[in-house]
């Protein structure tokens, strides 16, 4: 296997050769244990103008291919959400046309509404002023989802947080009126200021405790209409204890990539967008515990922690980047490119070790590839080989 010199925090460069490829098998089906969706990421063109602050140039083909890779593995698709670049750089326009083909494709693998969920917001209105403004927004963007056939996930909105401040009411008032319309369940996402920090105060109050008992309020009032809750705080114990507090029939979906397999294994679904760079071990990792084999579970999960840690370091909006070099690394888009130009939001020593940690997680398909490309990059950063 071909050696690497790769750059290390402390500013030498060490040698590294990639292991043997792991070969995952395809299982026959989704898990029956847990639901589980992978946040998909957009393939941007390389070859358009996706500098910062341009309308996204999306490469359909290759998007649309890495969906068929999520379906084929037996995970559902989360769309259009922040792994998709929502808020940094999908515009609207972008957005709608791939909620459009992403349904489109799944009703190619069976019904769209259980394969593809996609997030409505309010990003396409930054100059809402009022609630009636945010709750014309999101419904908008609902309709969209819904006439696409794809379930609908409602997003958390910086315009509903910079209007709402300080006052669970109006969090109340917007989310009822729009549960009130769902003709199916919906989920909930709850993004928590790491992830974007316009998010500040969520649910009206900036201490988690008083939050997070708005949050549930919420939920129980109107439990019948929401499917479940994802909720991305990185607070395994928080989850656990949102989890406990949630009606009968509404499931947890744990956003958290830093705890996930043991928030799985206790009894919370996934909602990750971590599952978007480690999809094949996931989906064995799942299967594995549909027989109740814990170990298998265990050894499969564990060296995929360290990586999605470092995917989603501080500062964790920037983690999209880590989630496209991986995709890229295992041949899954010809190009490490993205919308708004956020290929460049890592450095070199971070992208460097998230090779290595994809390596020792068994996902890099294709070792040789993974190699070629790695120094490609690195002789771009003025990184000799």
């Amino acid at each position: 296997m071909a050696t690497l010199k790769l750059p290390t925090p402390d500013g030498r460069l060490e040698p590294y050769s990639p292991g043997e490829p792991r070969a995952w098998e395809t299982p026959s089906g989704p898990p029956s244990s847990r639901v589980a969706y992978a946040a998909a990421h957009v393939v941007a063109d390389p070859r358009a103008d996706n500098g910062p602050g341009v309308p996204a140039t999306v490469d359909w083909e290759a998007t649309l291919r890495f969906r068929r890779h999520l379906w084929s593995l037996g995970l559902c698709v989360a769309d259009a959400m922040d792994t998709a670049q929502r808020n940094m750089g999908l515009d609207w326009a972008a957005t709608r046309e791939l909620i459009r083909r992403s349904a489109a494709e799944a009703a190619t693998f069976g019904d769209p509404a259980e394969l593809v969920s996609c997030g409505a917001g309010t990003d396409h209105r930054p100059e809402a002023a009022t609630l009636d403004d945010v709750v014309a927004a999101y419904e908008e963007q609902i309709e969209v989802v819904r006439d696409a056939g794809a379930g609908v996930i409602i997003m958390a909105s910086r315009q509903l947080a910079r209007i709402a401040r300080g006052r669970p009411e109006d969090y109340r008032a917007v989310y009822g009126r729009l549960l009130e319309q769902v003709d199916r369940p919906v989920i909930l996402h709850w993004l928590g200021e790491m992830f974007d920090p316009n998010l500040a105060g969520y649910w009206g109050a900036d201490d988690l405790d008083k939050a997070t008992g708005h949050f549930l309020d919420l939920v129980r009032e109107h439990a019948s209409r929401i499917d479940g809750v994802k909720v991305s705080l990185l607070d395994a114990d928080r989850e656990v204890e949102i989890r406990a507090g949630l009606p009968e029939g509404v499931r947890l979906y744990t956003g958290d990539d830093f705890n996930y397999p043991e928030l799985i294994a206790s009894g919370s679904d996934a909602l990750l967008g971590i599952f978007d760079a480690i999809a094949p071990a996931a989906a064995a990792a799942l299967h594995a515990l549909d027989a109740g084999d814990t170990a298998a579970y265990d050894e499969i999960f564990g060296p995929t922690v360290p990586l999605s840690r470092k995917i989603f370091e501080t500062p964790t909006y920037h983690y999209k980047t880590g989630i496209v070099f991986a995709a890229w690394l295992a041949g899954h888009q010809e190009a490490f490119a993205m919308v708004n130009g956020a290929q460049s939001a890592r450095s070199i020593v971070h992208l460097a070790e998230v090779f290595r940690l994809a390596d020792a997680a068994g996902l890099l398909p294709d070792p040789d590839l993974a190699v070629r490309r790695m120094r490609a990059l690195l002789t771009v950063y003025g990184v000799d080989q």
